[in-house]
């Protein structure tokens, strides 16, 4: 199926979902808080990324482009902000220090905060990743921690930057869950589109596509939704940069946690002892359907606590915990 046929389908499902009241009151982010490595500021936020400074961080409102070609944030009106480097270090769930761009900092390395994630990669790019899953319930117990369940894109050879769509719980909204589409970290600061809140139950679509012609291995300019078939609300990127990364490294699901006390604080598990990532779709960068050839890694060793993490294939991703 070509490109322009799923962009044509996403434009027309945000449409669709768009009539329904779009919410755009987010709490802040959550500050690392009290089991946070020593060497994070205590006024730090967490962030798919790891611990930031609030000030690094880059909330887009509902219509911004992150334009690619201005190295702009173009706003609804037609005026334009620069976008921002980053003065402080970010840190990765672990502690360790990050200075500008995420170069080189690759998983299991960005940190325990990812348990375990479904990856493939090529020699060539990737155009398009798609995939489906449902909010879960809430967690049984709530210590503060934080979760993040996505897919996404990177550069596997000289990782920059990851776009992805993400399911949060207690991220945006206290104690609730909330979906964000991501770009992050070009000059250490992290773009975020307008967060929605979703509820346990409803169906989420999560899209990263290119914008560019057929055969473009290094695409400059990417689309990035989240959206909830049930509510309505979505998030989404618009055109925003690769920052000069070949995205040949695609994930089909991600666990990331922060603050992890026990076993409860993660949801209850559905029947098939986790949260499943299913239809899941990929394209090469010629927008020519791939079947993935998922390998689930678990980089939970050593952690505590153990929560029977893992993962099963083929017909659908299981993350299991």
């Amino acid at each position: 199926m070509q490109n322009q046929n799923w962009r044509t389908v996403i434009v027309v499902a945000i449409a669709a979902v768009s009539v329904v009241s779009f919410m755009t009151a987010a709490q802040a982010l959550p500050l690392a808080g009290p089991n946070r490595p020593a060497t994070v500021p205590e006024n730090y936020v967490i962030t798919p990324f790891g611990y930031f400074d609030p000030s690094c961080v880059t909330h887009l409102a509902k219509g911004d482009v992150l334009r690619h070609d201005k190295k702009a944030i173009e706003h609804a009106n037609g005026t334009y902000d620069n976008m921002t480097v980053c003065a402080y270090p970010h840190y990765t769930a672990d502690g360790e220090q990050v200075i500008g761009d995420e170069r080189a900092v690759q998983p299991p390395k960005i940190g325990h905060s990812w348990i375990e994630y479904a990856s493939i990669t090529t020699t060539s790019a990737y155009g398009q990743i798609y995939g489906e899953w449902d909010v879960p319930p809430a967690p049984s117990n709530n210590d503060g921690q934080t979760l993040f369940l996505f897919n996404g894109l990177e550069d596997y050879n000289d990782v920059v930057t990851i776009l992805q769509p993400v399911l949060g719980w207690n991220s945006d909204y206290a104690s609730a869950w909330g979906i964000a589409s991501w770009n992050c970290c070009e000059k250490g600061t992290v773009y975020e589109a307008t967060p929605a809140h979703v509820n346990s139950g409803d169906h989420l679509r999560g899209y990263v596509f290119d914008n560019c012609a057929p055969g473009t291995k290094t695409c400059s300019s990417w689309d990035v939704v989240t959206v909830d078939e049930q509510n309505g609300n979505f998030s989404q990127l618009t055109d925003t940069g690769n920052f000069g990364q070949t995205f040949n490294w695609a994930f089909g699901g991600v666990l990331e946690v922060y603050n992890i006390v026990q076993c409860g604080d993660y949801p209850p598990p559905d029947n098939l002892g986790g949260i499943g990532f299913y239809n899941q779709s990929v394209l090469n960068d010629n927008f020519k359907a791939i079947t993935p050839a998922w390998k689930v890694t678990n980089v939970s060793g050593g952690l505590t606590p153990q929560c029977s993490y893992g993962g099963s294939l083929p017909k659908q991703v299981i993350l299991k915990y």
